[in-house]
C-alpha cells in the first residue's frame, strides 16, 4: 500500500474518479436491497447514485483535460490510511437504520479526509484539487439531507420503521419463540418425570440434557426447512434454523442445570423456579412483540406449562 501524500495529481484525481464510481454503486445496491419494503429510502439512494454518477463525469472532464485519456486503476485499497466500509451492501436482508447509517458515514468520512489532505498539502493546485473534493462530499450530505426530507416524510418513515419491526418478529422474534416455548415447555415432563421416577438428580439431568439436546436440532431443522422465505419475507432459513435450535436448546437446558445439584429436593425446587421465570420470559416476549396481552399471555402459556408439568409428573409417579 502507497500513503497518500506519495500519490501525484494525477493519481489522486484518478482514485477521486474510482470512489465516486463505487459509491455510486454502493448506493445502487442499497436502493435495490430496499426497493421491495422500503420503496421511499430505495428512491432515496437511487437518486444518490444519480448524483455520484454526476460528480464523477464532472471529475472525469477535469482528467481528461489535465492528463488525457489513460486513467491509472488506484484504489481505495491501495492507500493506505483510506476509508475502508464494511460491505454491508452485500447483505441479503438490509436494515434501513444500518443502511442510512453506512451512508452518513461514508460521506463524512470522506469529506473529512479531503479536508486533511487539502489541509497538508503544500502544492497549491493540489490543494484546490483536494478542496473541490471536500465540498463536492460536503454537497453530497447536504444532497442526502434533501432527498430523505423530499421522499421520506414523518409518516412514511414511521411506516417503514414499523415494516421494519414486522420483520424483525418475522424473522427473529418468530422462531426464537417457538424454540424458547418448545423447549421451555415440552421438555418439562420428561425432566420431571424422570425425576419422580427414579428420585435421582444425575439421572433427571442426562434426561433433561438429551431431550434439550434432540429438541433443538429437531426444531432447527424443521424450522430451516419449512420455507426458503422468499414468498413469505422471513429471511434466511439457516438463519431461523439456527435461532429456533438454540432458543429450544436453552429453554430445555434452563430447567436441567438444576438437577446437577446433588440434593433431589433442593434441585426440584430450583427446577420448579426457573421453570416458573421460564413462563414468565415467554409470556413477555408474547405480550412485547406479538400483541398479546399481558394477562392472556400469562395465563396461557402458564396453563400450558401447567398441563405439560402436572403430566410429567403423574407419569414418573405412577
Amino acid at each position: 500500500m502507497r500513503n497518500f501524500d506519495e500519490l501525484s495529481e494525477k493519481e489522486v484525481l484518478a482514485l477521486a474518479i474510482g470512489n465516486e464510481e463505487e459509491d455510486g454503486r454502493i448506493y445502487a445496491d442499497f436502493a435495490e436491497g430496499l426497493r421491495t419494503d422500503y420503496p421511499a429510502t430505495a428512491k432515496v439512494f437511487s437518486e444518490m447514485a444519480a448524483e455520484e454518477g454526476d460528480h464523477r463525469r464532472r471529475l472525469l472532464d477535469l482528467y481528461r483535460e489535465k492528463f488525457g485519456e489513460h486513467i491509472p486503476l488506484v484504489r481505495r485499497q491501495d492507500v493506505r490510511g483510506f476509508i475502508q466500509h464494511p460491505p454491508v451492501w452485500q447483505s441479503r436482508t438490509l436494515g434501513i437504520d444500518t443502511v442510512r447509517q453506512q451512508a452518513q458515514v461514508m460521506e463524512a468520512e470522506a469529506q473529512r479526509f479531503y479536508h486533511r489532505a487539502a489541509a497538508r498539502s503544500t502544492d497549491a493546485s493540489i490543494r484546490k484539487l483536494l478542496g473541490d473534493l471536500a465540498e463536492i462530499e460536503a454537497q453530497h450530505e447536504h444532497t442526502a439531507d434533501r432527498l430523505v426530507a423530499q421522499n421520506v416524510p414523518e409518516n412514511v418513515r414511521h411506516e417503514e420503521a414499523e415494516a421494519q419491526r414486522r420483520m424483525f418478529v418475522l424473522r427473529v422474534i418468530q422462531p426464537g419463540l417457538a424454540g424458547l416455548m418448545d423447549g421451555s415447555v415440552s421438555t418439562l415432563a420428561p425432566v420431571f418425570a424422570a425425576a419422580f421416577a427414579t428420585g435421582r438428580s444425575w439421572d433427571a439431568f442426562l434426561v433433561g440434557l438429551a431431550a434439550s439436546v434432540g429438541a433443538g436440532i429437531s426444531m432447527g431443522f424443521a424450522e430451516a426447512l419449512s420455507d426458503n422465505g422468499s414468498l413469505t419475507g422471513r429471511g434466511a432459513p439457516w438463519l431461523r434454523g439456527l435461532i429456533c435450535g438454540a432458543m429450544t436448546t436453552l429453554g430445555g437446558i434452563g430447567h436441567t442445570l438444576p438437577f446437577l445439584l446433588q440434593n433431589f429436593w433442593t434441585a426440584m425446587m430450583v427446577a420448579i423456579a426457573v421453570v416458573i421465570v421460564e413462563l414468565g420470559i415467554i409470556s413477555w416476549i408474547r405480550w412485547r412483540y406479538m400483541d398479546t396481552p399481558p394477562i392472556s399471555a400469562a395465563l396461557q402459556v402458564g396453563f400450558g406449562g401447567a398441563l405439560v408439568f402436572a403430566t410429567g409428573i403423574l407419569i414418573g409417579s405412577s
